[in-house]
Formats: C-alpha cells, structure tokens, sequence
C-alpha cells in the first residue's frame, strides 16, 4: 500500500485567489517511509504573501523569486502522487488549493475518495482534543522542536509519524514486517505460529503469607454464602 503524507504552504487563507508557494511529500509504502520525498518552494507569479501567512511560514516574496512556478512543477508532483493514497492534515484546505492551481492548468481534480484527513481521524480519536499538529506530536512523544515556523516537508515528515501512531499501524506493520522476513515472502498475519513455553523458574508469589492470612479473616466475615469461599474452594480444587 502506498500512501503520500503532503502538505502545502501558501500565500494565504483563500484558495480562489492564494497560491500554493510550498509543495512537500513524504511516501509511505505499507506504512512505512521509503526515503522518497517530494519538495518545492514555488513562486506564485506576483501573489503578495500576507503578512499573517508569512508569520506562520517565514517565506517572503524575495525567497521565491527564480523558484519554479507550479505550472512548472504540476507534472513531477502528479507523477509521485499517481497511485497512492494522500494523506493531510486539514486536507480540505491543501485539496481547495491544489484543486484550484490544476483548474488552472486544465489537470482534473484530485478525487476526494483518495484523500484522508488527519484532522478528521485525530477529532474521532480524541473528540476532547486539542488537535493540531503541534498537540498530537506532545501526545504522541514525537519531537518537533525543529518547528518553530510551518514547512511543507517537515510538517509531512512530523505527520508520518502521527498518521502511524493515529491508526495504530506502527504495531500492526512491525508484525507484519517479522513475518515477511521469516517466511522469505509474504505471509497472512494469521499464519505466524507462536509457541509460549513454561517458565524455567517460576515467578515469586506477589502476596505475603500475612496478606494471605489477612484476606482469609475478612472472607470469613462474609458468611457462608460469600462468593469469595466459593472462589477459593474452586482454586483449592484446581490445584
């Protein structure tokens, strides 16, 4: 399976007239990072960048100047995505402005049955939140002290990890990873035989006799009909 973690900066908040100005793009293949990326700064052909958008992102006009435009850029970038899955966070504003720069160029739009959100995943996880990047890495133990503005590419690098860690697919693809290497090829998860064998020496009981002795007192306060007296004659039996 193979998926794109991507993410964009832009110029600002409205994606009829905004431009994308970053374009980032990690490649997940059954989970896991392959070392593909995708990443380009893109001029956006005279669109002032907003001074708010600027101070999340810390691109100027002066750092796009000879960047390739996206018409230059929409090509490659297709030819990564072709076949995958993409994977955003608050996709539906990357999408709006992909959607608009392929408009441009007469591409067809991105479908959205191929996108996920991890916006979306993370509110049904944990509808308490908060949810944003930067609140999911601190749950998840992931370090993102290297952001200290938005980018496209380490914002995807940083989303990989929390796109793992929100579908619990770390654990699963690791199993699945170990059985492939054992068996030489491909295996069905259900096939792996696990042997759990006795232990040599047997674990140190975790109650003290006086606990025992304790516990045995309260039990005969109870009376004869006391579920626990029941219990213990079932574990005399058993032994």
């Amino acid at each position: 399976m193979r998926e794109i973690i991507f993410d964009t900066e832009t110029t600002g908040l409205d994606f009829r007239d905004d431009r994308v100005i970053e374009l980032g793009c990690i490649e997940l293949v059954n989970r896991f990072p392959t070392g593909r990326t995708f990443h380009h700064y893109i001029n956006p052909q005279g669109r002032p960048i907003h001074a708010e958008a600027q101070a999340v992102h810390g691109i100027s006009a002066a750092d796009l100047m000879g960047k390739p435009t996206f018409s230059d850029i929409a090509e490659e970038f297709l030819a990564f995505i072709d076949g995958a899955k993409l994977v955003a966070h608050n996709a539906t504003f990357d999408i709006a402005f992909l959607n608009v720069e392929f408009g441009r160029l007469g591409h067809p739009v991105v479908d959205p049955g191929l996108v996920v959100d991890t916006l979306a995943l993370a509110r049904r996880k944990h509808p308490m939140g908060p949810n944003s990047l930067d609140a999911l890495c601190r749950r998840y133990g992931i370090d993102n002290a290297r952001r200290t503005k938005h980018g496209a590419l380490l914002d995807s690098e940083l989303l990989a990890e929390v796109y793992i860690e929100l579908i619990g697919g770390k654990q699963a693809a690791l199993i699945l990873d170990s059985a492939t290497a054992a068996a030489g090829g491909r295996r069905n998860v259900d096939d792996i035989d696990i042997s759990i064998g006795a232990r040599p020496i047997a674990l140190p009981p975790r109650l003290t006799e006086a606990e025992r002795a304790a516990h045995a007192s309260m039990v005969g306060t109870l009376g004869e009909k006391a579920l626990w007296l029941r219990v213990a004659g079932e574990a005399s039996s058993a032994a």
